[in-house]
């Protein structure tokens, strides 16, 4: 028997208008997030993996749909320390993300939020990936789909690059990619968080444009060593990330490339690199104790070198001479 045709629960109107009340109550019940889409940068198909950079954040409202408190494993301290698994669930409006995708000049490509992007969660200061979107959950309500449910973990960080222009979003390459640590001096003005330096090496006299050599500072700490009673030599420990050579290798900054230079002024720093600080320097220095109290990184670092010698650049050539 057909249905009544007097009656139908696909009325246009009717849809906008259920529509409207859920973008309403979620700007008043729901929490102000920023939806990060990542971009693949390189595919790395020895292990099948792929390298990400997350370039803009854009903020749109969501609900967070665990009342109680996030779900998951939660806290949980196995053999290599404190593991976090929290899960959460956002739901956000169809028609707010549809005109955030038709914003001019974005890097959001797809019509529904896509796994593998972020959230971030100002709330908590947390980053979630995305795992799961859910498209039909109302089922049909009023025969219409009117949001998108995120099934989201929380993010762990893993040489990705931020650039979004968020501080609460960036600060987590800043804080968690492998880092540099060097003593400079000489130096006036010292360096701030998230500022590009270089060095230029110089391979031969015929070499006009050399080798650069870029990093991303995440640290300073400036300190001062007398030296007479009426000069005193400014010193500095500089924290750096992401630090790259413009030919592919692996380098690192070095006291025989010259000074550090300013990227944004392309000028000389006054910055002279005096020593570049070993893991067995000083523990604190990679793995600051205000960042994370159970992490083992560093001490799995030093074991690691007594068993393998990673000074070899070539393990597939022949051995080179020291």
């Amino acid at each position: 028997m057909p249905t009544n045709v007097f009656f139908s629960p696909s009325v246009r109107t009717e849809q906008f208008l259920y529509e409207d009340l859920i973008i309403e109550g979620l700007r008043l019940y729901g929490q102000e997030t920023y939806y990060i889409p990542r971009t693949a940068i390189s595919d790395y198909e020895i292990l099948n993996e792929e390298y990400s950079q997350f370039n803009d954040a854009y903020a749109v409202e969501m609900y967070v749909a665990n009342t109680e408190g996030f779900e998951g494993e939660g806290n949980l301290l196995s053999k290599f320390g404190l593991e976090i698994r929290d899960q959460a669930t956002f739901i956000v409006a169809r028609r707010r993300f549809r005109q955030l995708v038709e914003v001019d000049q974005n890097e959001v490509e797809a019509e529904r939020p896509r796994e593998g992007d972020l959230i971030y969660l100002p709330l908590s200061n947390s980053l979630f990936e995305i795992k799961f979107v859910e498209h039909e959950k109302p089922f049909y309500r009023l025969s219409d789909l009117p949001i998108f449910e995120l099934q989201c973990e929380l993010f762990e960080y893993s040489a990705e690059k931020f650039e979004t222009g968020v501080y609460g979003v960036d600060q987590f390459e800043t804080k968690f990619a492998s880092r540099t640590v060097i003593e400079i001096q000489g130096g006036q003005s010292g360096f701030y968080e998230g500022e590009k330096v270089y060095q230029v090496v110089q391979q031969d006299q015929s070499d006009q444009e050399g080798i650069i050599i870029s990093a991303e500072v995440s640290k300073f700490d400036q300190t001062q060593r007398e030296v007479s009673e009426l000069n005193t030599v400014n010193l500095a420990d500089l924290h750096l990330v992401n630090v790259v050579s413009s030919d592919g290798g692996v380098r690192n900054l070095s006291a025989e490339y010259g000074n550090i230079i300013r990227e944004d002024e392309n000028t000389d720093s006054g910055w002279s690199i005096s020593k570049v600080y070993d893991l067995k320097d000083s523990d604190d220095l990679y793995i600051p104790s205000d960042l994370d109290d159970y992490a083992d990184n560093t001490q799995y670092e030093i074991d690691a070198d007594q068993i393998i010698d990673f000074s070899e650049t070539n393990p597939f050539g022949e051995v080179q001479e020291q």
